[in-house]
């Protein structure tokens, strides 16, 4: 039993009412936005301003009767900061999950649901009046959610920064979402996740110190200062090196003679 990901046709639009917008984001950005949200629900009205939300009134395994998705939607919505971004990423982040449920070998898969997911939410955002920065970011964090999902079986250092640079500027607020994405109530399971987003956190913190020490380089290299005081390869190069380093950590960057005159002043004290 299969229910296949439909993939929306570019034409198939919807009407751009901005006041559906402008009601949403008023439901979302209150400080406990959960009431308004089930209100919403409950009331019909968020059939009006997010149609699809409906159909996450299903248990996400009816096999083992795990918690339905929509009141886990929601309990993530409420876990986030209010900030319009994120909460709009969480309430569309598991939005394609009825339209890529799929029942094989006696398991339940949701495979894609993240990429389905983010063309969703941006085709419904605009639908919504929402501008095109805030829809791109939605998008793109609904797309980036279930990355994290792999970080448990080990990520080498290469694909921590892949993560990273994926992410660009939405990386905090991604962090974020994923970390509320977990409302399971074993403690144990819950710590471990947060355990597991630290240990992210913490590598690619310590990859890009690495990145930016490795980039900083003297301008000068050792040709160039042997050349300059005319002296041939030794360890007199290398502390040079470093002395010019450490003269561009504090002073910035400066003419190459005002360098090289500090150079000439330094050598001359050293010897």
């Amino acid at each position: 039993m299969t229910e296949t990901a439909r993939q929306d046709a570019p034409g198939d639009g919807f009407a751009v009412d901005p006041s559906t917008g402008e009601r949403l984001s008023a439901i979302l950005l209150e400080d406990d936005c959960v009431p308004g949200l089930w209100a919403s629900v409950d009331s019909g009205e968020m059939d009006d301003l997010v149609p699809e939300l409906g159909a996450l009134r299903m248990e996400q395994d009816p096999i083992h009767r795990h918690k339905d998705v929509l009141s886990h939607t929601i309990a993530v919505v409420a876990k986030t900061e209010p900030d319009l971004t994120v909460r709009l990423a969480a309430l569309f982040h598991d939005i394609a999950k009825p339209r890529t449920r799929s029942f094989e070998h006696g398991g339940v898969t949701f495979r894609h649901h993240e990429v389905v997911g983010a063309r969703m939410a941006r085709r419904r955002l605009a639908a919504m009046g929402y501008s095109e920065p805030v829809i791109d970011e939605v998008a793109e964090m609904v797309r980036l959610s279930g990355r994290f999902k792999g970080y448990a079986e080990g990520w080498s250092d290469a694909a921590v920064r892949r993560y990273a640079r994926d992410a660009g500027p939405l990386l905090g607020r991604l962090n974020h979402l994923i970390r509320c994405d977990c409302t399971t109530r074993n403690k144990v399971r819950a710590a471990g996740i947060q355990a597991l987003m630290d240990d992210l956190e913490f590598r690619i913190a310590e990859l890009a110190e690495q990145a930016r020490l490795a980039a900083e380089r003297p301008d000068m290299d050792g040709a160039a200062v042997m050349a300059h005081l005319g002296i041939g390869p030794g360890r007199e190069i290398g502390e040079a090196l470093a002395f010019l380093l450490a003269l561009k950590r504090s002073e910035g960057e400066m003419e190459r003679s005002e360098m090289e005159a500090r150079l000439d002043i330094w050598w001359s004290e050293r010897s």
